[in-house]
């Protein structure tokens, strides 16, 4: 395959990161945005030209459009879009404060949004592309303890859900990757909590931090092989609405969407009684 071009967010560590090294080594080019450039600096001396960055913070819509519109200008064409830029926020909900959860839905959620109406236009002016939000398994199932994540990974799917629809025949195909945990440094950069509150301490709260604090999760996802399945979905012909990757994924999404659907099939009945009668 020829190689392409691709307009990564969130490329400083983690799956961005993976991503992007993965891309050069293949001989793509990658348009790529970080909050400190200084970051990417060994990868600009090892290719080049290949890497093109430019310093973004997501909640800037402004700086959204203008670094979008540059990054297209300047490859001229961009056939991959990765939306990767995110963090998780921990804590209850009445845990966290105001700032925390407007910061939390700008990032995640606006922040996601406002890169996705900034590429469509382009995408759509050179005749189609790919776009990619990197979503997770969060938005698909829920843990106690990280309701606002959850809140903003939900609310991108079903944003997606509408947009597929409304780009595809302009040629644009979405597809959402909702990955499981992953050896990454992800869980460190997003160790932004709430304030703890005693009342939680003995509940699925409390339980979860306990969890976590003694390492009781597992984490099987590989980050290589995980960027290298998002790099195998984009190189296919036709792009799956969504790519879950990792077994915990695989097991927890699927156990959820068993039951969701158990609980509506028990519900039928009474939903079909509400109708209008004739």
């Amino acid at each position: 395959m020829a190689s392409r071009t691709w307009f990564v967010t969130g490329t400083s560590t983690g799956f961005g990161r993976e991503l992007t090294e993965q891309l050069l080594r293949r001989g793509d080019r990658v348009c790529a945005t970080v909050r400190t450039r200084a970051v990417m600096d060994d990868l600009v001396a090892e290719y080049g030209a290949a890497l093109m960055v430019w310093e973004l913070d997501v909640t800037d819509t402004p700086g959204v459009r203008r670094v979008v519109g540059d990054a297209f200008a300047r490859a001229g064409r961009v056939d991959v879009v990765v939306s990767n830029a995110g963090y998780a926020l921990f804590g209850a909900a009445e845990e966290v404060s105001d700032a925390q959860i407007r910061a939390q839905i700008d990032t995640n959620l606006v922040g996601s949004i406002q890169v996705a109406r900034a590429v469509i236009p382009h995408l759509r002016g050179q005749g189609g592309g790919r776009l990619m939000q990197i979503s997770s398994m969060g938005g698909q199932i829920a843990y106690p303890n990280l309701s606002l994540y959850h809140a903003t990974k939900w609310g991108i799917e079903g944003f997606f859900e509408a947009v597929t629809a409304e780009v595809a025949p302009f040629g644009i195909q979405v597809t959402l990757v909702e990955p499981g945990s992953a050896r990454t440094d992800f869980a460190v950069r997003s160790a932004i909590s709430g304030q703890p509150l005693e009342i939680y301490e003995q509940t699925p709260v409390g339980a979860m931090r306990r969890a976590a604090a003694a390492g009781e999760f597992p984490i099987p996802g590989d980050p290589g092989k995980m960027a290298a399945a998002i790099i195998e979905t984009a190189d296919a012909p036709i792009a799956p609405h969504r790519l879950t990757l990792g077994s915990d994924a695989y097991s927890e999404i699927g156990t959820a969407l068993r039951d969701r659907l158990e609980q509506l099939e028990a519900q039928k009945d009474l939903a079909l009684s509400t109708d209008v009668s004739d």
